[in-house]
């Protein structure tokens, strides 16, 4: 297996390592079932430290690239039916791409250059939402997915510096934490920061329930359940009314079957018994998703894939 690593790149080494092998798997110079180097040969060959490669052959087998054999090593993974269609017919164009590159006389390497270069002139394709708070990403996700019709990934403000993440997206963060994020980006990407709703907004409209009617608010986020307690309360509502559910807890939709009226967040939302009487509080303001809607018209960007 030949590849081309440079030590002095904005590019990572983990990064060139993924993309190479990627690259090599798809254009079938590396075959099915054949055995990769070992972490310390390929460490060896390229005089790059053993742990680059380790976490490299990690990723590859977290995206489905490779397997780890005990006491045997890292093969290529055999790609059959477990390839959905949409990857599949991906799996294809880039092959056909980098067969016809190479019949050309064309390296790995310049290949490679090439689509670096065709992809930093991309406009985004999907937005990044950058949120340390797994439950709380998981909830804003949701919410973004349902304004834009547009994909939406989520990741840790530690991930920012892989530039693999990076690519095709435009990046999201909340308002508070919109400055630790900017200086984790390069400064040439934008940045779009979000307002939260205010009590205000997430009151407009709503119906106060009857003083009978038992009230469950239920979410897996801990400050979602905190936040509806003092809005409600503050609202008027009887505090014997409300029931506070953990939507983490196993067998926590039973707590739901006495209820009158279930308070949620979009995203438990979504796994609620279909006749549940719902109330949805989004965490976004009205003006932040309608933003992002039409940002995703004015750009273009791919619709959500239906999770079908």
């Amino acid at each position: 297996m030949r590849l081309w690593l440079k030590k002095k790149s904005e590019v990572s080494l983990r990064e060139q390592l993924v993309t190479q092998i990627i690259l090599g798997i798809v254009s079938d110079d590396l075959k099915a079932g054949q055995r990769l180097p070992s972490t310390r040969e390929l460490a060896r060959r390229y005089r790059i430290h053993a742990n680059t490669v380790s976490s490299a052959y990690r990723e590859l087998a977290r995206r489905s690239w490779v397997d780890f054999r005990k006491g045997s090593g890292v093969y290529v993974r055999t790609r059959g039916r477990e390839l959905d269609r949409t990857d599949s017919e991906l799996d294809v164009i880039i092959s056909k791409l980098f067969r016809t590159a190479r019949d050309a006389g064309y390296t790995l390497a310049e290949v490679h250059l090439g689509i670096q270069r065709w992809l930093s002139v991309q406009p985004p394709d999907h937005f990044l939402l950058i949120e340390g708070d797994p439950e709380l990403q998981a909830i804003l996700v949701a919410e973004i997915e349902a304004a834009s019709q547009t994909k939406v990934s989520g990741i840790s403000s530690d991930s920012c510096s892989d530039p693999g993440c990076l690519t095709g997206a435009l990046p999201l963060a909340l308002y508070g934490r919109a400055e630790r994020v900017r200086q984790l980006l390069p400064p040439d990407l934008e940045l779009i920061v979000l307002r939260s709703r205010s009590v205000v907004e997430s009151l407009r409209g709503q119906k106060h329930p009857a003083s009978d009617v038992l009230v469950t608010v239920v979410s897996r986020w801990p400050d979602f359940l905190r936040w509806a307690r003092a809005m409600l309360v503050a609202a008027g509502l009887d505090e014997d009314s409300l029931s506070f559910v953990d939507a983490k807890v196993p067998g926590w939709k039973r707590a739901l079957k006495a209820t009158s009226l279930v308070i949620t967040d979009r995203l438990t939302a979504s796994q609620l018994p279909e006749k549940s009487n719902v109330r949805i509080f989004q965490i976004l303001s009205d003006v932040s998703l309608e933003q992002l809607a039409n940002f995703a018209r004015q750009l273009g960007m791919a619709t959500k894939r239906d999770s079908s």
